[in-house]
């Protein structure tokens, strides 16, 4: 869990770094995420309207040897929906790659006892990690 700050995406990107390289996960998948997580954490950032206090979770699994999940959640209720960024927009392009690149993505509200809601994606690996 972060706090909710600018160098927020940041540190989520090194703690991705980290386990996916102790992981073994494809040096291309690890980028996809680390951009896709990137993402998500910026929107979380700008969008939760939560105060700077209130905390971003950043969760990071492999399911099976062959999938990698990334999950980040916040304290917003309501899910994000795509939208289309207009040429010249400066923003509003995240969600879009996070569709374009993800082999699956979707969100839900975080369940009973906690607040907000967690997005996540998944990218299938070209290969299964070798310790699997």
């Amino acid at each position: 869990m972060s706090p909710r700050h600018p160098r927020t995406p940041g540190r989520a990107r090194v703690q991705l770094l980290r386990q996916a390289f102790e992981w073994q996960v494809p040096d291309e998948s690890t980028e996809i995420a680390a951009l896709l997580l990137s993402e998500l954490v910026t929107n979380s950032c700008h969008h939760a309207r939560a105060p700077r206090d209130r905390l971003i979770g950043v969760r990071l699994l492999l399911p099976s040897p062959t999938l990698f999940r990334v999950e980040v959640s916040d304290a917003r209720p309501d899910l994000p929906v795509p939208r289309h960024a207009a040429p010249d927009d400066e923003s509003g392009r995240g969600l879009e790659l996070v569709a374009a690149l993800a082999t699956s993505w979707g969100a839900h509200p975080r369940g009973e006892g906690y607040i907000g809601k967690t997005v996540w994606f998944e990218l299938v690996l070209p290969s299964p990690v070798p310790w699997s």
